[in-house]
């Protein structure tokens, strides 16, 4: 049954954390021995003190006692220190460990596992479970073996002292497990409530950090602060469920403790005073060494609930570590694109039964332009999407030189292919940083010749620090345009083959679109691109030009021959310039 048991369960789990740290983590567990064992010793010191100094009055005892419990308790307090800060340091490294494989397997999520979680949850389970699952358990742990030896030797104490009253007392604690059987079952909705709520709250928190500029532009303020108090009070009653279903434990504990104290006073003063089986000494001791016994009841409902959530964070984690990445890797390696692009039959869905993409085909053969226009929310973007795998196709197949995508490595995939988005992600850090990823080894000569590709080494060239200024989280100290122009030197740098722009300008003004547009068509030459447009007048030129409208290809050709058609380009060519 102890081997069933969710501590030896939890333990088993997290043995390969444990592993590396074992002979520190062992220490530690075996310094807990002598603490706990410590405190029946002074337990053990009030019979001679109580027998020989208060009842036969032999002075010459008088100081020796209170000199041996004051080195024992030095003694304890080196041991208990030399424990923690074993056990905390295990405790540490064991928790790095996980946060890392954590943030690997984070790394390794298809993109549609971040459409399906809140920001909040991710940062509570990739981060604040590792805290829990492996500093909570070490703590507990410690604290569960300080306890399970104090009590193996304050049980001899009262065995020693009196075997009659052990049995009142220790039969007393049996009453304890019912209580926490039922707390256990309470608890579970409870905590999971809690944990959802706290995720919640963590997702406002970074709403309210990114989305800074769109409250205070739309004075959200009040709807912000609304939505956060309602968080807020749903974890406040989550919070008050536990309290309610731990709060009588405690107060059921204390009473059985107390039971215990009544039955064991009442009963001794039967053996001391009738039937002088037990001296007051050894009465003392008993007492004493009881209530030392009896102590951690008072905290057990607070100790319980933290076991409770390190055997949750537990489960969450390997729940993220057995999770098989949805996008699997392939064996091939695509060392050089010859041919081009083919969608073959493609079709795509982000939720069942709801197809974004129907029945796709189209090519572009090496070195060709393609480009998709059409109503938002078309498609168009997931196509770009696909190629990368950023997402899988869930019909039909997108080949590069007669070959599934699939069946290639992502990792060379992905090599042949850069993407500028309309929102490009800047990381924060310098310029040089952020021109630089994924690429290896780059010179400082080949990141100006990308940003005079891209228009922008004059203004880098004018800032204090050059390549090595500082833009803040998400580039907050460029404007758009010099954001985009960064994204684009990015792709020069990385020089695939495969270039896919997504909206790339659509989101700057006339001026900054001219200059931002310019640096693309470097970007474009001798290259496979895809383009995704808003603005016509961009895509022109292309080899040829689809129309994406509800997941199908309506229209395709070139920008004349389309516009002869008087279709659906037509149309959007008109609305855009009529003017």
């Amino acid at each position: 049954m102890l081997t069933n048991s969710p501590l030896i369960h939890a333990y088993r789990r997290m043995w390969p954390f444990i592993k590396p740290y074992s002979f520190r983590a062992l220490l530690g567990m075996l310094l807990t021995i002598p603490v706990g064992a410590f405190d029946a010793a002074i337990a053990a010191f009030l019979r001679p003190f109580m027998d020989v100094v208060m009842v036969e009055q032999q002075s010459d005892f008088t100081m020796q006692l209170p000199i041996i419990i004051i080195c024992f308790t030095l003694m304890q307090g080196v041991l208990i220190y030399a424990a923690s800060y074993f056990n905390s340091w295990v405790g540490a490294k064991i928790t790095t460990d996980i946060r890392t494989q954590l943030f690997d397997k984070l790394l390794s999520m298809h993109t549609a596992h971040f459409d399906q979680q809140s920001s909040g949850a991710i940062l509570r389970r990739y981060s604040q479970d590792a805290e829990r699952a492996s500093g909570s358990l070490i703590n507990n742990l410690k604290l569960f073996l300080t306890k399970f030896f104090s009590s193996i030797t304050l049980t001899g104490v009262l065995l020693y002292n009196s075997w009659q009253l052990a049995i009142i007392a220790v039969g007393t604690l049996a009453l304890v497990l019912y209580p926490l059987k039922a707390v256990k079952q309470k608890l579970q909705k409870s905590m999971n409530a809690d944990e959802g709520a706290g995720a919640n709250v963590m997702t406002i928190y970074n709403e309210a950090f990114n989305g800074n500029k769109i409250i205070h532009s739309f004075t959200l303020e009040p709807q912000m602060r609304g939505k956060f108090d309602q968080r807020m009070e749903m974890m406040f009653d989550n919070r008050m469920r536990i309290i309610n279903a731990t709060s009588w434990l405690s107060s059921i504990l204390h009473f059985i403790s107390s039971l215990g104290v009544a039955l064991v006073v009442g009963f001794g003063g039967y053996l001391i005073t009738v039937s002088h089986s037990i001296t007051p000494g050894a009465f003392v001791a008993f007492v004493a060494a009881m209530l030392m016994l009896y102590a951690p009841l008072k905290s057990i409902g607070g100790t319980y609930v933290d076991m409770q959530r390190s055997f949750m964070a537990i489960d969450r984690i390997f729940q993220i570590f057995q999770q098989d990445p949805a996008i699997k890797d392939g064996a091939l390696v695509l060392d050089k694109v010859r041919d081009g692009i083919e969608f073959k039959n493609v079709s795509f869905a982000y939720i069942k039964k709801r197809k974004v993409l129907k029945n796709i085909s189209f090519d572009v053969k090496l070195g060709q332009t393609i480009a998709l226009v059409g109503n938002s929310g078309g498609g168009k973007s997931t196509i770009s999407n696909l190629i990368p795998r950023l997402y899988d196709t869930t019909g039909g197949e997108i080949l590069i030189d007669g070959v599934n995508i699939k069946d290639y490595t992502i990792k060379s995939l992905r090599s042949h292919i850069a993407v500028v988005f309309q929102d490009n992600f800047l990381f924060s850090g310098t310029i040089r940083e952020n021109l630089a990823l994924g690429a290896q080894n780059v010179s400082e000569e080949a990141m100006w010749q990308a940003l005079r590709n891209a228009n922008l080494d004059e203004f880098v060239d004018s800032l204090e620090n050059k390549l090595d200024t500082e833009i803040g989280e998400r580039g907050t100290m460029l404007s758009g345009g010099q954001k985009q122009r960064i994204a684009i030197a990015r792709a020069f740098i990385k020089d695939a083959p495969i270039v896919i722009l997504d909206e790339a300008t659509s989101a700057l003004d006339n001026k900054a679109e001219r200059v931002v547009q310019q640096a693309l068509d470097k970007l474009m030459e001798n290259r496979t691109v895809i383009v995704i447009a808003h603005r016509l007048s961009t895509i022109q030129n292309a080899n040829k030009i689809l129309v994406i409208n509800e997941g199908e290809i309506i229209e395709q050709g070139a920008h004349d021959e389309l516009l002869k058609q008087q279709g659906a380009y037509y149309a959007l060519y008109e609305t855009q310039f009529k003017t």
